[in-house]
């Protein structure tokens, strides 16, 4: 695979309240070790009552600004991946061009659910080999508490809101990063997870709830295992590695027991998988660049690591790429 791209720098952000297992315990018929015990989570970040998708976006834009002293205003493409924007249109991509004060720039938001950060680095790529773009700016940010029904225990326990953002540009030398990419849809899947904006009643969804978050994790849990799996082996063969040549693992971090059981088929030590489902949750599209860059901050990712994000979810659609890391 042709690549050009490097990510030149990161930043992530979660806001402050804190959704504990024992406060959940107060909500639905749930405990702490019963949690903990089929996720893995023992906390998530939950945005407050006036704090949206485009907050969170932004609080990873100043963080990735503040750490690598990186300008803005010569970005010249926004890709924003979410499934809770604050309005459908203007875009959460648009709000954040206003925001930053970035002129001349395209800007987009790309719907992929949990495969929704590593499809934008797939696009981004893209954008960067046409040769029409210099600088691309990416976005995985979710609000998921926003749309969790709180009476639904098997729901509820899971989700997060945080967001994680990147640079990247045209590596220096020519050779690039991003070593092999891989995505794959299964729609007839689709009504295992859905969130709708309707209430009607349509085919094999059923009655649909106003901007509720509909899963049926049993199934979704067995899509991840049989396909997801059989995606990450695929995107290390079109990259001609095996998971023994893969310095880190981060899959969307949807549920411990799916990282586990992931790494098992497929043939990763589990220390390898990077994870912070246990004090985030299940963030969506923020749950890779999360995992990665906590992995960044304490130094067990370093520059000439190579890693492996895959992307998987509502679709149900999954998307990966093996990348060089460089900063």
């Amino acid at each position: 695979m042709k690549s050009n791209s490097v990510i030149t720098a990161i930043g992530t952000y979660v806001p402050e309240r804190r959704i504990t297992n024992e406060y959940l315990e107060t909500l639905v018929e749930t405990s702490d070790e019963w949690i903990v015990q089929r996720t893995g989570i023992r906390e998530r970040r939950a945005a407050a009552e006036h704090e949206f998708t485009s907050d969170l976006i932004a609080g990873a834009i100043d963080d990735m600004v503040e750490r690598y002293g990186v300008t803005l205003q010569d970005v010249d493409y926004i890709i924003v991946a979410t499934s809770t924007p604050d309005t459908i249109f203007p875009s959460m991509s648009a709000l954040t061009q206003a925001r930053f004060g970035i002129k001349s720039c395209g800007a987009i938001d790309l719907q992929a659910a949990c495969a929704g950060f590593t499809a934008g680095l797939q696009l981004g790529n893209s954008l960067l080999l046409s040769g029409m773009y210099r600088k691309i700016l990416i976005v995985g940010a979710d609000a998921l508490t926003k749309i969790t029904d709180y009476t639904d225990r098997t729901t509820c326990i899971l989700f997060g809101d945080g967001a994680g953002a990147v640079l990247l540009e045209p590596a220096e030398d020519g050779a690039g990063s991003m070593l092999a990419a891989y995505s794959d849809t299964d729609g007839s899947g689709g009504h295992h997870v859905y969130l709708s904006n309707l209430s009607a009643t349509i085919g094999e969804y059923g009655i649909l709830d106003h901007r509720k978050l509909v899963q049926n994790g049993r199934e979704v849990y067995r899509w991840a295992l049989s396909q997801v799996s059989e995606g990450v082996s695929k995107l290390l063969d079109i990259a001609g590695m095996k998971p023994s040549d893969i310095s880190w693992f981060i899959p969307h971090n949807a549920n411990q027991r799916i990282i586990d059981a992931l790494c098992e088929r497929i043939g990763f030590r589990e220390e390898q998988a990077l994870s912070s489902i246990s004090r985030y949750g299940n963030t969506s599209a923020a749950s890779i660049p999360l995992a990665l860059d906590d992995a960044v901050k304490d130094g067990r990712v370093k520059a000439g690591d190579t890693l492996l994000m895959h992307g998987f979810g509502g679709g149900l659609t999954q998307a990966g790429v093996i990348m060089r890391w460089t900063i």
